[in-house]
């Protein structure tokens, strides 16, 4: 109870002061309210326009059949792709092609021997051009511009550019990685077809498969000409010669044309992941240029200048009561 009339003095103390003090701050708040009317009249207008895109479940065409049925071309992305469209959006790889594009170093009136320039762009680039992930898992793209033509041609320009940046970055990775598979795959391929013309040559020489190798002893017995027997007694010479060579490489041939079959469905996606552009969103909302002003907000500057002049004010005037109460004590 002490305590709370200790609180309602101070109040009242404060207000008495005020009071006393209402001419020097109905000055201050007169000089303050003129000020601030003129300075956000000076202040320049910025239209905002927004883009809102929505980011997809999958960047590629999978040739799997055992393919997450999440993953469909058609499904929107859910909040890991919203993250990763959010980093791509803030990256530099975005940022440098939107400073070239509209020439923002001028454009901003920044000179290019500054040596904080890039420093000061960024401070201008970060407050006229914002990211946002909604609550829905879409990504908001605003831009504030004086021109409500430029601001829109800026933020459609990003969206265009999420695609653009997005299928650079995943081919520092597919382009590479389908070379390799691609070498692999038609290293297998040369190699089967020389163990194909290896296995004609011998076929050509009178090499039989193992499963008719075994029926020339039972043609040699059955003959009945000396030209025949002399034949098929060469043809076994043969086969015993080269016989094992032509199982073995046989053998490898279905070895390769087998590795060759799992290794198609790899090479098929890698080529695909490589050549294809994909677009990593959904558009659901392209940038207009702005009817109406988005900033300044004049009365709001009006009304925060003046409060804080005023509160600036009766601070001050507390300030220098205390110090001349001080030193009367002194």
């Amino acid at each position: 109870m002490q305590e709370k009339n200790k609180i309602d003095q101070g109040a009242q103390d404060l207000f008495i002061f005020v009071w006393k003090k209402r001419k020097p701050l109905m000055i201050v708040g007169a000089i303050a309210f003129v000020a601030s009317i003129v300075a956000s009249l000076l202040m320049t207008e910025l239209f905002r326009s927004t883009a809102i895109v929505f980011p997809a479940a999958t960047s590629t065409v999978s040739f799997s059949e055992q393919r997450n049925a999440k993953a469909g071309a058609m499904d929107f992305g859910e909040e890991d792709q919203a993250e990763q469209l959010l980093q791509i959006l803030q990256s530099s790889r975005i940022r440098n092609r939107i400073v070239e594009k509209f020439d923002l170093f001028n454009y901003y009136e920044i000179k290019t021997d500054d040596k904080n320039r890039n420093f000061k762009l960024q401070k201008k680039y970060d407050k006229h051009i914002t990211f946002e992930r909604t609550r829905y898992g879409s990504i908001m793209i605003d831009v504030l511009d004086k021109d409500p033509e430029r601001a829109a041609e800026m933020a459609n320009y990003i969206v265009k550019l999420i695609d653009t940046v997005k299928n650079e970055i995943v081919k520092e990775r597919t382009v590479p990685a389908f070379e390799i598979i691609s070498r692999k795959y038609h290293q297998l391929e040369r190699e089967k077809l020389q163990l194909e013309d290896t296995l004609m040559k011998l076929s050509v020489m009178g090499v039989v498969t193992k499963e008719s190798r075994a029926n020339l002893y039972t043609s040699l017995s059955q003959v009945k000409t000396a030209a025949d027997h002399d034949y098929i007694k060469q043809a076994i010479e043969v086969n015993a010669k080269y016989g094992a060579l032509y199982d073995g490489l046989a053998e490898l041939r279905e070895f390769k044309t087998d590795k060759l079959t799992t290794l198609e469905a790899a090479y098929e996606q890698a080529e695909s992941d490589a050549n294809a552009d994909f677009t990593h969103k959904f558009d659901v909302e392209i940038a207009v240029p702005a009817d109406k002003k988005a900033k300044p907000k004049r009365m709001i500057v009006v009304l925060v200048s003046t409060l804080g002049a005023l509160a600036a004010a009766i601070l001050f005037f507390l300030v220098q009561a205390k110090i001349a109460e001080l030193r009367e004590l002194a």
